[in-house]
């Protein structure tokens, strides 16, 4: 499950989310814009950055690192990065801020010594995702958060009552359906071995209705597409040996135009170039030895 893609999913819907984590958000917290950096020399890019509006001249920027596997030199990574982007735009802002999102403490590198200093400081706030509270408690961004650590026992109550509670609470239609999106997106990687009329049922709505539905309907579209362009391809190829092998060795007995059919794209294509140097029926047959047609029994 890639906890942190769904992380960056909601944080690009819902920049607040972030200041709902923290004890001191901006006061223009509403007015920030998520979204990934590059920084040159030497290149590297930068996924969770808060930006403020470009009018604000006394502005913060704010880091995002969301980390749900042990990495013991993510903070020499960070900090790193987080510097050397700073140092780049630093007549644009005024100062740093950066969150790191754990979902347990024993997630995070075990070698803190080095940078002690600054995780002790005001600039630096350390999330562990299983310490906040009940869920029912939290709010709901970042309830949706801590949903993505719930194991599969509790996940689906807990999801229903979110799911309720983004009706009551999210005033605007739009809110209420991206934050169901979100819901649904956390629960179908959650459980990606349900099929998708259980899940249905277990959340209680049509997946028919939510984002992840219809991306996934749209690959899928995509892949079918794909697979039915190199269906036509493969039977062009396949016609045009068959022609090409009844004018120069006509009659063609039945098992040659069979073994035609067992053929993939690649075979077919490989056959068209050494039909060229065959000279009987005999060497076509020698050629398709290499090739054992498909058990079917």
């Amino acid at each position: 499950m890639r906890r942190d893609s769904i992380f960056y999913q909601l944080f690009q819907q819902f920049p607040s989310f972030l200041f709902e984590l923290l004890p001191q958000p901006p006061d223009n917290a509403s007015a920030y814009r998520f979204d990934s950096v590059a920084v040159k020399e030497p290149k590297f890019e930068i996924d969770g950055v808060f930006l403020p509006p470009d009018s604000d001249r006394s502005a913060v920027v704010y880091f995002c690192e969301v980390q749900f596997q042990r990495d013991e030199c993510l903070y020499e990574r960070l900090f790193g990065e987080l510097f050397l982007y700073f140092y780049r735009n630093r007549q644009r802002f005024n100062d740093w801020y950066a969150v790191i999102i754990y979902p347990s403490r024993a997630t995070e590198q075990a070698q803190l010594e080095p940078y002690q200093m600054l995780l002790s400081s005001d600039h630096i706030q350390r999330i562990y995702l299983d310490e906040l509270g009940e869920i029912q408690q939290l709010s709901l961004g970042v309830a949706l958060m801590v949903l993505t650590i719930i194991d599969e026992t509790g996940a689906a109550p807990a999801a229903r009552e979110l799911l309720a509670r983004s009706r009551q609470e999210a005033r605007d239609p739009k809110i209420s359906r991206a934050i169901m999106d979100m819901i649904a997106t956390i629960m179908v990687y959650k459980f990606d071995r349900m099929s998708r009329a259980e899940v249905e049922e277990m959340l209680g709505i049509r997946l028919q209705e939510t984002r992840v539905y219809q991306e996934a309907k749209a690959e899928g579209r995509q892949e079918g597409r794909q697979e039915g362009r190199q269906e036509g391809r493969q039977e062009e190829c396949r016609s045009l040996i068959l022609m090409l092998l009844n004018q120069r060795f006509s009659p063609l007995p039945d098992t040659v135009t069979a073994r035609l059919t067992t053929l993939n794209l690649e075979q077919l294509e490989a056959l068209a170039v050494a039909l060229l140097s065959f000279s009987s029926v005999n060497d076509l047959e020698a050629w398709f030895d290499q090739f054992p047609p498909p058990d079917v029994s």
